[in-house]
């Protein structure tokens, strides 16, 4: 018979890779949140959840159990292939730890796999994220990547990541790139993903002397960084990197790549062309529409980007701003390593 597993098992063995973890609610649940790592197997899809749901409110609970089987029994022999497949234990969970992560975990069982359920479900993982979260506290201190947009500070976190540098990608974790343009291309995520994957990181790197981020305002398209952290961030080291103009618009260019959206492009613009002096703003809007893009990025850095940007950096102390001066992304990457090295000489060291 399976047995339930507890949260804090169920993190350790994960944590060793001793797990497969398995989401069997419907895929629109799993895509809207679920714990990290974790793979979809439904029990239902949506529309037969949403059967069975409404038979369970309108008609009763022995009605929707008995509807729920019936569908689950015509699926079973593909169900039970798809766990077959998974060589690891399993552990299975739905919302409450109820019925479904219970059907799955019986049926699994009966076909002699190592199956368990994990106690509470993913209710009682989002209660720990919340939890975590609101203990506001994280030690390492934040070595901030800041800078003029363009300045290819995504890039470089991810350089620095596939280094070993401990690296906290915030707008990865967001699927916002922080910009008015900043959701075009890529999947924001909600409150509840962005929360579970922050919280991960924390975890991950609690021990870390430092960790890096990447300068961002409190809300990053969607979601919102918890204030503790912002705060934290706001009061930390600040490498300002500083690129040339060309550059800039070259690291633009290669991120968005505008030309496969335009629509969307105009239509984002849309939304910031009144805060731009009239004549450049419709300048702006007809390079837009050509495809002019180099030119349209240029003048949207020098009348709405950068002076947007100076009147950030004016909260910032001296002593917080270390100015990092280079030609191109390959020098920005070597002044920065070289930067923490200063300040975190053990810690470089292990770096590759």
């Amino acid at each position: 018979m399976f047995q339930d597993i507890t949260l804090q098992e169920f993190f350790e063995k994960q944590r060793k890779g001793e797990l497969t973890a398995i989401d069997v609610r419907s895929p629109k649940e799993f895509h809207e949140g679920t714990i990290p790592g974790s793979i979809n197997i439904p029990v239902f899809t949506d529309d037969e959840r949403a059967e069975v749901g409404t038979l369970y409110k309108q008609v009763g609970k022995q009605t929707a159990k008995k509807r729920g089987l019936e569908i689950m029994s015509a699926k079973l022999p593909d169900f039970v292939n798809k766990f077959e497949q998974i060589d690891t234990p399993k552990v299975v969970f739905c919302w409450r730890g109820g019925m479904r992560s219970r059907a799955a975990a019986t049926f699994t069982d009966f076909m002699g796999m190592d199956i368990n359920r994990l106690q509470g479900g993913i209710r009682s993982y989002r209660r720990w994220v919340v939890n975590e979260l609101e203990k506001a506290a994280f030690p390492p201190d934040i070595v901030v990547l800041n800078g003029n947009t363009g300045t290819g500070k995504t890039k470089i976190l991810h350089r620095l990541w596939e280094k070993g540098y401990p690296v906290i990608d915030l707008e990865g974790m967001a699927g916002h790139r922080g910009s008015i343009f900043g959701h075009i291309g890529v999947e924001p995520a909600n409150q509840k993903k962005f929360d579970s994957r922050l919280v991960h990181a924390i975890h991950q790197y609690w021990d870390e002397p430092f960790v890096l981020v990447e300068g961002e305002s409190k809300r990053i398209g969607k979601v919102s960084i918890p204030s503790f952290l912002y705060e934290k961030k706001e009061q930390s080291v600040q490498l300002f990197i500083d690129l040339p103009m060309e550059q800039r618009i070259q690291n633009i260019l290669d991120d968005y790549q505008p030309w496969n959206h335009p629509d969307a492009f105009m239509e984002a613009y849309s939304h910031i062309q009144k805060r731009i002096h009239t004549p450049v703003a419709k300048q702006i809007e007809d390079d837009l529409r050509k495809g002019h893009y180099n030119d349209a990025f240029r003048q949207l850095l020098d009348y709405y980007y950068d002076p947007r940007y100076q009147h950030t950096t004016e909260k910032y102390t001296a002593d917080q701003i270390k100015q990092i001066n280079a030609a191109n992304l390959d020098e920005a990457t070597t002044r920065i390593e070289h930067a923490i090295s200063a300040m975190y000489p053990k810690k470089a060291a292990s770096f590759k």
